[in-house]
């Protein structure tokens, strides 16, 4: 610890410097989310762990919604894992990053066969699980717990990069923020804490204009102090993303049934229903001949977290009886097609064919 903050030396606050000012602003400013318990209630693990999952690259207007269709349809941890994935996925379609929705529905069938329904509270057991690494794991124990653990998203590392003034670059900084988040935790209220400091990052410490008038921390702001908080957290230039570009075939049978195909559950969208896009995955091999087939002007544009994608799209008809479905093929009523779980992209191919 001594050494991660050598740099700071005299400038390190006092351990409980933040939580003195700052809980008694959440105690008035809270924000009410349908996740969050009320004041003086238990929080629910299984919301916390719902709704921590899908925030993840995911802002809070956006998650809403879903949690709330989530809850009705599954009540419970135990109603979760007796769904069926396409079911968890199509309830998922629109909130992208599909590789949380299927490790929800293991996360799930663990916890009701594992722990017969009952989330851990131990962090070290809850990094275990399908999809929870260490910031979930940090905050379902804090959050839904009350143990003395820290997790740092991205409003908490802007809060306190701005209070220090932190000079290393992220993502090079997460170690300190990491340690100056932990050395700031309260022993006690510490969910409380780290909602708190998530609050005053989405709603005071914001990371263009920030409110520093209406801050409890802007005595102790070092960036405020030095006239440019906007410019913290200090960031390393990203490199530019790649662009691919792909054929995704838009075949008919003549009676207005569209040939769809499950993705592979590895892989990019996978377990959801696509019109065929080979090559999409590395080791994907392109079983289709473009003969036949009549190019549709224009290119669908799809970005997805390390590439951006161009789509052509090629549109050709083609009789049942002399087209060979591979296994995970059908054909499906073009009508019908919100009755499957399409991902964004898929939506996007409909309305450039449509």
């Amino acid at each position: 610890m001594t050494t991660i903050f050598s740099d700071l030396k005299k400038d390190l606050l006092d351990p409980d410097t933040i939580q003195k000012h700052l809980l008694p602003w959440y105690d008035a400013n809270q924000r009410t989310l349908p996740w969050r318990a009320l004041p003086g209630r238990e929080p629910n693990p299984y919301h916390v762990w719902l709704s921590e999952i899908m925030l993840q690259q995911t802002t809070v207007p956006t998650v809403i919604p879903y949690f709330l269709n989530f809850i009705r349809l599954w009540p419970t941890v135990q109603d979760l894992s007796h769904a069926s994935l396409d079911d968890i996925l199509h309830a998922w379609q629109g909130l992208g990053y599909y590789a949380r929705a299927r490790n929800l529905f293991k996360c799930a069938q663990e916890i009701t066969t594992r722990y017969e329904g009952i989330f851990p509270d131990m962090e070290s057991t809850l990094l275990t699980l399908p999809g929870i690494g260490p910031y979930t794991a940090a905050a379902i124990a804090a959050i839904a717990f009350g143990k003395n653990t820290s997790p740092v998203d991205g409003n908490i590392e802007r809060v306190l990069s701005r209070v220090y003034a932190i000079k290393v670059p992220l993502p090079g900084s997460k170690p300190l923020l990491q340690a100056l988040a932990r050395h700031h935790t309260p022993l006690h209220r510490a969910g409380d804490y780290a909602q708190a400091l998530m609050d005053l990052g989405s709603r005071i410490c914001t990371p263009k204009k920030p409110i520093c008038i209406s801050c409890p921390l802007r005595r102790f702001c070092r960036a405020l102090e030095k006239g440019d908080p906007e410019n913290y957290p200090l960031r390393e230039a990203s490199s530019l993303k790649p662009t691919r570009f792909l054929d995704a075939f838009w075949i008919e049978d003549g009676s207005n049934f569209l040939l769809l195909e499950k993705r592979p559950l590895s892989g990019l969208l996978g377990g959801l229903v696509m019109v065929p896009i080979p090559l999409l995955n590395k080791n994907e091999t392109n079983p289709f001949f473009k003969e036949g087939s009549s190019p549709l002007k224009g290119l669908v544009s799809h970005t997805f977290t390390h590439f951006h994608l161009k789509v052509r799209v090629l549109k050709a008809r083609a009789a049942r009886g002399n087209f060979s479905l591979l296994e995970n093929q059908f054909w499906h009523p073009l009508s019908d097609l919100s009755d499957q779980a399409l991902p964004t992209l898929m939506k996007k191919i409909v309305r450039h064919v449509t």
